[in-house]
């Protein structure tokens, strides 16, 4: 992990950034985000699997019912996949290149790649619902394509 592009600092200062993700069924989440999405698995051990997704993981364990330390909540796959409060954005650099890809693998975008102001972008779901944007900067001051490689590898 160390040894990831870290923008912000990351491994170096002590600290790194997850996605964590709650589902139905782990190894075909497992599936998806590596199969469709390249990302690697990093670790498993019984329903718990880490993806590794360019610079981040994606955490994908079953749900459950509250803990000691949170009492409250439940963890649960998205009851509406329809109304969300967060959801993974994917940066890429050729956005029509992952669009063929992804879709080529049995990703299934909502919409085909929108041009927007200073981006272009489109969204598609994990097998347990859960919403992702994938997008590209049009804009020429950047946004996070200081961290994209010039040339991305295929």
């Amino acid at each position: 992990m160390a040894d990831m592009a870290q923008p912000g600092g990351g491994a170096a200062a002590g600290m790194m950034v997850a996605h964590f993700i709650v589902s139905d069924d782990v190894e075909r989440s497992r599936r998806f985000y590596t199969e469709v999405l390249g990302g690697k698995v990093a670790f498993t051990k019984g329903s718990l699997t880490y993806v590794a997704l360019a610079n981040t993981f994606i955490i994908i364990n079953v749900g459950g019912g509250p803990t000691d330390d949170k009492p409250t909540v439940t963890l649960e796959t998205p009851s509406d996949p329809d109304r969300v409060s967060s959801f993974l954005n994917i940066r890429v650099a050729d956005i029509g290149a992952k669009y063929a890809e992804w879709s080529a693998r049995g990703a299934q975008f909502l919409t085909p790649p929108k041009r927007h102001q200073f981006e272009i972008r489109c969204y598609i779901r994990d097998p347990d619902g859960y919403l992702i944007e994938v997008g590209q900067t049009t804009d020429p001051e950047g946004d996070w394509s200081a961290w994209l490689p010039a040339h991305p590898a295929s």
